[in-house]
């Protein structure tokens, strides 16, 4: 009976072990709570961001083919936050042209000869005001040449100040976290070698069958067939 209760006691350890131990996919559902707890807090304390944009395009002569305007104005989408544009756009901006410099961008298409200058900031009034400041610098400036280029920027539209920021809200930095943070750890629970189990304890044989190693040290001693067991020498009696 006693016996039986300690070949008992590791089988119901390893059952109990086996209960209490985290399940093998826990990394995922805690990687993705991290990531909607830490993109939901990214949502709350950044500040919100507007975006206005103003639209400029390249109008050609009556000397000039339509491509070359299609050219110019990829050519002046490059230099409107250049130096020299940022430095006339300065002072109705408001801000320093180094900080004017990282509130403006400016894009083209290679199928339409329109510049949309896009200016951003914490106030949506402030966002207006960078993005039609930049417009106009770069209409300035261009149309000096115009004579020469045979290209000249006009206004299409003014940045009117947006009523919504641009930013992402907080539920949808938190569902962006969530989908980051499950894809990590799915993606860990891939790379992350396999589990190993545990090795199970060697239990002692019952009372009156002989132990395994005593088995196996009998049958290395039993002589292969073929061969003959040497006799052993009879000691003498005195």
């Amino acid at each position: 009976m006693a016996d039986t209760a300690d070949q008992k006691k590791p089988a119901a350890r390893r059952r109990r072990a086996r209960l209490l131990s985290p399940p093998a996919w826990w990394p995922l559902p805690a990687a993705a709570l991290l990531g909607l707890a830490a993109g939901g807090a990214y949502g709350v304390l950044k500040a919100p961001e507007y975006a206005a944009t103003s639209y400029v395009v390249a109008v050609p002569d009556d000397t000039t083919e339509p491509a070359t305007a299609l050219g110019f104005a990829q050519a002046y989408a490059r230099i409107a936050t250049s130096s020299s544009t940022l430095a006339y756009a300065q002072p109705r901006a408001g801000i320093s042209a180094r900080e004017l410099r990282t509130h403006v961008r400016a894009e083209t298409s290679p199928e339409s000869p329109m510049i949309a200058i896009t200016g951003t900031s914490a106030s949506a009034d402030e966002s207006a005001d960078i993005a039609n400041a930049v417009a106009d610098a770069l209409t300035l400036s261009s149309n000096q040449a115009a004579k020469n280029t045979g290209v000249q920027l006009l206004l299409f539209n003014q940045a009117v100040a947006p009523t919504e920021p641009a930013s992402p809200s907080a539920p949808v930095s938190g569902a962006v976290g969530l989908c980051a943070g499950g894809l990590l750890g799915g993606l860990w629970l891939l790379a992350r070698p396999a589990r190993r189990r545990p090795e199970e304890e060697p239990q002692p044989a019952p009372a009156g069958e002989p132990e395994p190693g005593a088995v196996v040290e009998e049958l290395g001693q039993v002589p292969a067939q073929g061969e003959h067991a040497e006799p052993k020498e009879k000691e003498s009696v005195r």
